[in-house]
């Protein structure tokens, strides 16, 4: 591209989509498994097909285009593996919400039918979230893109489920699930979510057959006495060492049942004795099997009594409670009723009230994998970052249950099961059409399909091929780092980690990084109720790509929460725009030739740059590795903002303009050329297409900034004496604006400087940069500090290795800059009187929410801190009179 002049401001939106576009037709996100490079590989969390681009993607994919783009620039063969996830339930609702509209529903279409109509909505709506991610800069080798149902990973998954069978760690069987009723399947526990609801503690009567007195059973959950099968008690509890009976009368239903001792059940809850329903209960179930009680289920797939509830039959379980209420009350049986909180599961998906019910369905025995999953994490294989959420995962793969993955949904993996009438199950990885065991030829097969999380914990091996040995397996397996988030460390990391280990032999990543959430900027959590909603495809349109990535990047702390606002985003719009209007002063004065001249020694300031643009490289290299994206943010920004703009290109302008001495011009364009080319790849990873931008206008540069070298610091260019001259010189010309800004002194008045510095080294180099001192401190006389002793009413300040004296006499007007600050002092004063009054109040510290009592302790702490050096000035000011 023609280095030519820069627009006067960036555009981001004609910027973005260009170079996107550029970057695709080349080819520079492709992964190549016959390089001879080192491999860098990851896989992308997929995202449901039914999803949205929202303010989590965009963090966590942020993040790992960053990496990718990072470990590309030193030389690594990097795959970034995309795709999307077919997310069973949410998928199956969506287009059964349009059947809705539409006055149908599935059973109305039929299986097969259904499933077309799933298959068609994903083919025109279903890639919506990859175009978004594409908008973000996402450099995924999308010649590789996979769908978790496509026929690839459709056979890896049967050939999985196959395996696993055959081994005895895939059984079907009776168990108590977590059961929706609105989307009419099975739920493992995490997709339970538990919130805490309010609701009641009832102490209900059960009569001794022999008519002796009752025990008192306390339940939240009334509407399942129906399908009681036992009272138990505790055989330590004093309370029941002396039954009067040892069977009572269910209420309601009258039938007879068995009082047991089990030492599962708890002495301080209740009244100590348990109702047992084994088949609404998954701890009753526990003690159903050990005590061999029947099972009796009576509620159906819509959570309503069935026929086994007697006179209840028909109603749905919330008006069985109230009528079951109702009715023992009337028998004088409901002793009381108590307020009680207590944790409810919910759907995930619909967040409809979970029913724990008794059903076949398939399991996968988890307890083998886990224990090799818990190994590689515990010796090593795989580190999990930030390292407090390794006890999270030790804890989790130890207490595990194992994993009900059958779904009674149509769209998903439908299970490789078909049934013979003789009773025979046939799993395999055919369609079979006779049974082996009796030969007859009609078979059903399993109605089921397998919960997504199944397919998606193969993820890391079948998007690269597997069962096939394929080159890009042998190449980029295992990958070397998943980046995902706290919520689905249990979800799809761990059983990652179990399927990688068992089919692979190898853990599937050496790091998995934790990235935390992203919040509001009070660090409240982002909710279309509170109205906090940051959307990043909004702020991306308003503020530009490279402001929203660079933004999440510098707030990417480990272990702590994103605090995100569009203030925030807006001022790193403002360092995007920084950049721009360094590079167009930049490339300015690189026309022409920018070579360095032969024997010319370089000045301080290039020294000094030189020596800066390679510590930061190496800082911010060492912080990616680490995973400290704010880090490596921070010190870029640092670098780029306050050294490079603010300082170095203030301090070359003098040799820059002057004209008289070409040799030097053309040093000094040679180093800004150098420094702003790395300067260019250090932001890169952050901000691709700001980026991509300025390396095509760069004279001299070739290619793509995204196969550009990362700038690693150069021994021979570091120099740590420039670092602290240079440092010193910056701090004597802050020191002088400092000064300027305290004693009210206006920024376009020249001031007189004396320094003092007791080395000839110091002396001498402060003396060899007079020029830039004057010019950027604003000097009418820079002089040294002689025999007469400091200069009388000057400002002072103690600087390592010098004292810099500025005096104003004639330059400020000593009793109206008195009144002045008096009359500041007292401003301040009025303004932090009523913070002040608040903080020490035990009613506002008791009442008011954490951030407001923070909010004021921090107003205080400012106003206190501006008084302070106002009165420092003051006294100071009161010397001089």
């Amino acid at each position: 591209m023609d280095a030519g002049k820069l627009a006067k401001s960036y555009e981001p939106r004609e910027v973005e989509a260009r170079w996107y576009e550029y970057w695709q037709e080349n080819g520079l996100f492709r992964a190549d498994p016959q390089s001879a490079a080192p491999a860098y590989s990851i896989v992308i969390p997929p995202p449901n097909v039914t999803g949205q681009l929202h303010i989590g993607h965009a963090l966590n994919n942020t993040l790992q285009d960053i990496l990718c783009r990072f470990k590309r620039m030193n030389g690594w063969e990097v795959l970034w593996m995309p795709g999307t996830d077919h997310a069973g339930i949410a998928t199956q609702n969506v287009v059964e919400r349009q059947l809705a509209q539409e006055g149908l529903n599935r059973h109305d279409l039929g299986r097969e039918k259904f499933i077309e109509r799933v298959w068609r909505w994903r083919a025109e709506s279903g890639g919506q979230i990859i175009n978004q991610l594409k908008r973000l800069g996402a450099s995924c080798d999308w010649s590789r893109e996979r769908f978790t149902m496509d026929e690839g990973l459709s056979r890896a998954v049967r050939e999985v489920f196959v395996r696993l069978y055959e081994e005895g760690l895939i059984y079907r069987g009776d168990y108590i699930i977590n059961w929706c009723p609105r989307c009419h399947t099975a739920l493992s526990d995490l997709e339970s979510e538990h919130e805490e609801t309010k609701g009641g503690l009832y102490h209900i009567r059960y009569p001794f057959r022999n008519g002796k007195g009752y025990l008192v059973v306390a339940t939240t959950r009334p509407e399942t006495m129906l399908g009681d099968t036992a009272v138990a008690v505790n055989p330590a509890d004093p309370r029941y060492q002396d039954l009067a009976d040892d069977v009572v009368v269910l209420p309601l239903v009258n039938r007879e049942i068995p009082v047991i001792r089990d030492s599962y059940v708890a002495t301080d809850f209740g009244t100590g004795a348990l109702k047992v329903t084994p088949a609404h209960d998954p701890n009753d179930f526990m003690i159903g099997r050990k005590h061999g009680l029947p099972s009796i289920k009576v509620m159906d797939d819509d959570a309503r009594i069935n026929e086994l509830g007697g006179p209840y039959q028909g109603l749905d379980r919330f008006a069985a409670r109230e009528k079951v209420l109702a009715d023992l009350e009337a028998l004088g049986l409901l002793e009381r009723r108590d307020e009680h909180m207590h944790n409810v599961g919910h759907c995930y998906r619909c967040h409809t009230m979970v029913e724990p019910i008794l059903s076949k369905q398939w399991f996968v025995k988890v307890g083998p994998l886990a224990e090799e999953a818990l190994k590689a994490v515990q010796d090593g294989r795989t580190r999990i970052v930030p390292e407090v959420w390794t006890k999270t995962y030790y804890d989790w793969m130890t207490g595990i249950r194992d994993w009900c993955i059958s779904r009674q949904i149509w769209w998903g993996h439908r299970i490789p099961a078909w049934y013979c009438q003789c009773g025979q199950v046939i799993v395999s990885r055919q369609d079979p059409t006779v049974c082996p065991a009796c030969g007859a030829d009609q078979l059903r097969r399993e109605s089921d399909v397998l919960d997504t999380w199944f397919s998606s914990a193969l993820w890391p091996f079948s998007t690269m091929g597997w069962p096939d040995q394929t080159a890009e397996l042998k190449k980029f397996y295992p990958t070397s780092c998943l980046v995902t988030a706290f919520d689905i460390l249990f979800f799809w990391v761990a059983r990652m980690m179990m399927m990688g280990l068992k089919f692979m032999g190898e853990a599937p990543f050496k790091d998995v990084y934790i990235h935390a959430l992203v919040r509001d900027e009070h660090g409240q959590k982002m909710s279309k109720s509170k109205g906090n909603v940051i959307d990043p495809l909004v702020v991306m349109d308003q503020f530009g790509t490279d402001a929203v990535r660079f933004t999440l990047a510098a707030f990417a702390a480990q272990g702590r929460d994103v605090k995100l606002s569009e203030e925030r985003i807006a001022g790193y719009r403002n360092f995007v725009n920084k950049i721009w209007n360094a590079a167009r002063f930049t490339l300015m004065h690189l026309e022409g030739d920018h070579q360095r001249p032969e024997g010319l020694e370089p000045l301080l300031e290039d020294r000094w740059i030189l020596s800066r643009v390679g510590r930061v490289a190496d800082e911010a290299a060492l912080a990616i590795d680490e995973y400290r994206f704010n880090d490596a943010a921070g010190a870029v920004y640092q670098f780029a903002w306050h050294e490079f703009c603010d300082w170095y290109l203030e301090l070359i302008k003098g040799p820059l303009y002057n004209d008289a001495d070409p040799a030097r011009q053309a040093a000094t364009r040679a180093t800004l050329r150098q420094v702003f080319s790395r300067l260019i790849r250090l932001l890169h990873p952050f901000m691709p297409f700001v980026t991509e931008e300025l390396w095509q206008r760069l004279p001299g540069a070739e290619g793509s900034v995204m196969k550009a070298v990362w700038p690693k610091a150069r021994p021979d260019e570091l120099d740590e004496a420039a670092e602290a001259d240079m440092r010193l010189v910056m701090d004597v010309i802050s020191g002088v604006r400092n000064i300027r800004g305290e004693m009210g002194v206006s920024p376009a008045k020249a001031v007189p400087l004396v320094l003092a510095a007791p080395e000839p080294a110091t002396r001498a180099m402060l003396e060899a940069q007079r020029g830039s001192i004057v010019g950027l401190a604003k000097i009418s006389e820079l002089g040294w500090l002689g025999e007469g002793g400091a200069p009388q009413k000057a400002a002072s300040i103690a600087l390592p290795g010098v004292t810099l004296y500025v005096p104003l006499e004639g330059l400020v007007d000593f009793a109206a800059e008195e009144a002045r600050l008096r009359k500041e002092l007292a401003k301040l004063e009025k303004e932090v009187g009523p913070s002040r009054k608040k903080l020490l109040n035990d009613g506002f510290l008791a009442k008011a929410p954490l951030e407001v009592v923070d909010k004021e302790k921090a107003k205080v702490a400012e106003l206190e801190s501006k008084m302070i050096r106002l009165q420092a000035n003051l006294e100071r000011i009161r010397g001089f009179i």
